[in-house]
């Protein structure tokens, strides 16, 4: 299946600041997570914020709320990110049937999201270099159920690129520059 951006919205999980400090590599996650966001922001790709009980979790990391800050936002406590009513809904009311999927934890939320897109009939991308979880085993098995169920693998810099189409796209050059 083609990724085509007019199909896109882009979800971020829980990417807060009392659990962040716990992620494996999240030197490198947040600096993919930086540049997906970024790529995403110049293909005009809506996004969608979610958090986590963010009295007991926090905000979401300082670098990405200053990407994010502007869109909307969701906080929750199931899991899922569709558990949310109003952070479902607002999933939807895009009318964008493939969801963008990057943050933490890669076995918990962001599985249960993802197979709870499924299950409501979008097609969730996940970006593989944009999730994470405490333990590397966690993340590599969540990763695998997923794929099982349907949901389509990707990096980042892979799909700007395939967002991007052509290099004759206006945000070629500025895409360009921010995988190099």
């Amino acid at each position: 299946m083609r990724i085509k951006v007019e199909d896109c919205v882009f979800v971020q999980v829980d990417v807060q600041e009392r659990l962040f400090p716990h992620i494996a590599d999240k030197e490198e996650l947040e600096k993919n997570l930086i540049t997906l966001i970024q790529g995403l922001k110049l293909l005009e790709v809506p996004i969608i914020v979610n958090e986590q009980y963010k009295k007991g979790i926090g905000e979401t990391i300082p670098s990405l709320r200053e990407l994010t800050d502007d869109y909307p936002h969701f906080e929750k406590t199931t899991f899922s990110c569709c558990g949310n009513i109003d952070g479902l809904s607002a999933i939807k009311a895009t009318g964008k049937k493939v969801v963008i999927l990057a943050g933490i934890e890669t076995h918990v939320c962001v599985l249960q999201t993802a197979l709870d897109l499924l299950e409501e009939g979008l097609q969730p991308v996940l970006v593989t270099d944009c999730v994470n979880s405490r333990r590397a085993n966690d993340k590599e098995i969540a990763i695998s159920r997923m794929i099982q169920a349907g949901v389509i693998p990707t990096t980042y810099e892979s799909l700007l690129f395939e967002l991007t189409v052509n290099a004759k796209h206006p945000q070629f050059k500025g895409i360009s520059a921010l995988v190099k």
